[in-house]
């Protein structure tokens, strides 16, 4: 299925209604950021989703992107006209600072353009992030020289960027990267060595790409320490960005994948000819903390793939189910759609209620980020950097296991026709897979939460946020006489005073024992999620029912918002349930298993 219809209405009620566009247009930076202008960004980059890049998805699956024989790397048909058109709506730099050429828009309203590449084409958005990463390290850590020569041309698409990180031996343990870097006399380095599972590491969209790569000089210490990130073009350029030679690297592969079949994943080899031409980025040796830089956008944009998946997901099924007749329906004459079967209706539901809800989380997310960014006074901006740090993984973590999830439902709608590659519900699930893996696996991040972002603090971060939901409904509570809310609320605060309990047995088990966090940090994050969504949703139903007249829109909100504190945040009692019989005693116990 081609036709996707971006959710703008979603967008919009969730910025200017739940969130508030206040949250971050009080800032200098964004002053100029009206609700007509997020309205009209919303409105045209929905136009480029619906009718340029969903088209493209299915052509891209089909085709895949291709190593030719003399070494080049092809896009599937369509792939370089839809950039081009990407690039003249000036989209690569939405978010990117006005002084650098670009928009310096919200990472709010970015992120909600964002979701709508992903769900329209998953394999095409996966370029624009990866530059979007490769701008924003440049941006914090390049110098002036540096900044001048490569920013403006990413952010107008002219060049691309990559992420070079990992190697075969690494993994996601990057304290392994054997790259090296050697000194030249003009100050460059010569880079050598080979890198894995590069997205869009060779194309021929643009006419040269820049890629960030982490390598170690010859006297660098081992472990993370002696990482240091260079900028490794794919053609070399003097310095007005004139076009030269061919850099010392080469694509070696494509890798064969699960899914995401148009996005090039690149095995990378620098320096076969002797060396690839590198420029140190900042100081020797803090190259992992430059890259961490980007690495809340770079989750985030992850776990918006999944709400996005998802979205595409849920449009695809419910067609579907509309169309399809089979069985039996009260008042129906003949075979009825399968719309009007139960089962079908709660998938149906399951999918567009989560998706909801983990579309609220991602864009509160962001607007962290915005207030992380351009706070000026270093106390709210500290407050604002914890709140981000700790949303982060629970909206890459949450909402990619979401994605795949509903993808499946989305199979399953379709019944056998779904196992049927020419539906496309089955590519849905194929791209969704990857999206838990990369940025750091799923299980990486429930670790992060746990440790980095509650143990550390000991929960400090996360009782400040908690503060605000109960808050919240407290308010829910005294101010409104609807019975949808009362309900709601109580049902929060239940899940809260659960999460309460969990969060002071992961404080007191990995006090006694270091090793219990990998057991309680999965189910820990996802009953975290479940819990901070859940005030989202119950914001959202305080703003409808606050209405004086309620449209469609709001009516079918109201009901997304009962399933969600019904049917889905129920699950935070099992997580809280599986927190409280985790052990010592059953981890040696698991142990002795295998």
């Amino acid at each position: 299925m081609s036709d996707f219809t971006p959710p703008i209405a979603d967008f919009r009620f969730l910025i200017h209604d739940v969130i508030g566009l206040d949250t971050v247009n009080h800032l200098p930076t964004y002053s100029e950021t009206s609700p007509d202008l997020v309205d009209a960004i919303l409105e045209e980059a929905g136009k480029l989703a619906s009718s340029v890049l969903a088209p493209l998805n299915r052509i891209g699956d089909q085709e895949g992107a291709k190593l030719l024989d003399d070494g080049t790397v092809r896009t599937p048909s369509g792939w370089m006209e839809a950039y081009q058109q990407f690039c003249d709506g000036g989209w690569q730099g939405i978010t990117a600072p006005e002084a650098e050429g670009g928009m310096g828009l919200p990472i709010l309203l970015g992120a909600a353009v964002a979701e709508m590449w992903h769900a329209s084409n998953m394999a095409f958005a996966l370029c624009p992030m990866l530059t979007a990463g490769a701008i924003e390290a440049l941006c914090a850590h390049g110098s002036d020289a540096q900044r001048k020569l490569y920013l403006s041309r990413m952010i107008s698409g002219e060049w691309t960027g990559t992420m070079n990180l990992t190697e075969p031996q690494a993994g996601s343990d990057l304290s392994k990267v054997r790259s090296m870097a050697i000194p030249q006399d003009d100050g460059s380095y010569a880079i050598s060595g080979q890198k894995i599972f590069i997205t869009y590491g060779d194309h021929e969209m643009t006419e040269n790409i820049v890629h960030l790569v982490l390598a170690r000089t010859p006297d660098a210490p081992s472990g993370v320490k002696g990482i240091s990130l260079f900028i490794v073009p794919k053609y070399l350029v003097d310095n007005t960005g004139a076009i030269g030679k061919r850099n010392d690297v080469t694509c070696v592969s494509l890798e064969h994948k699960l899914g995401i079949h148009a996005s090039p994943t690149a095995v990378l080899s620098f320096g076969d000819d002797g060396g690839a031409t590198g420029y140190l980025v900042g100081e020797e040796g803090k190259g992992l903390t430059y890259m961490f830089t980007m690495m809340n956008n770079a989750r985030l944009a992850v776990g918006q793939q999944g709400v996005a998946i998802s979205e595409r997901a849920y449009q695809q099924a419910l067609e579907y189910a509309h169309s399809r007749k089979q069985g039996r329906a009260a008042n129906i004459d003949g075979d009825a759609p399968i719309i009007l079967h139960g089962d079908v209706q709660r998938m149906l539901m399951r999918m567009r209620v989560s998706t909801e809800a983990a579309r609220a989380l991602s864009l509160y997310a962001a607007t962290q980020l915005d207030l992380t960014h351009h706070l000026t006074d270093d106390t709210d901006r500290a407050a604002a950097q914890t709140r981000a740090d700790l949303l982060i993984p629970l909206v890459k973590g949450w909402s990619t296991d979401l994605g795949v999830d509903n993808a499946s439902l989305g199979v399953q709608v379709h019944g056998g026709m779904g196992f049927i590659e020419e539906t496309g519900a089955a590519q849905h699930l194929r791209d969704a897979r990857i999206a838990p893996i990369y940025e750091g696996t799923n299980g990486i991040q429930a670790l992060d939460f746990i440790g980095r972002k509650v143990l550390r603090d000991q929960a400090a971060g996360l009782n400040s946020l908690l503060a605000d939901v109960k808050q919240t409904i407290e308010d829910a509570k005294n101010s409104s006489p609807s019975d949808a809310i009362q309900t709601a609320s109580e049902k929060l605060q239940e899940a809260v005073a659960l999460l309460d309990v969990s969060t002071a047995t992961v404080l007191e088990r990995c006090s006694a024992n270091g090793e219990m966090a990998q057991v309680l940090a999965s189910p820990y994050l996802r009953q975290a999620a479940l819990c901070i969504s859940g005030w989202l949703m119950l914001r959202a139903m305080m703003v409808v029912e606050g209405s004086p007249a309620k449209s469609d829109f709001q009516s079918t909100k109201i009901k997304s918002c009962q399933y969600f504190f019904m049917q889905l945040l129920p699950e935070a009692t099992f997580m809280a349930s599986q927190i409280e019989n985790s052990h010592m005693a059953e981890l040696h116990e698991t142990r002795s298993l295998f």
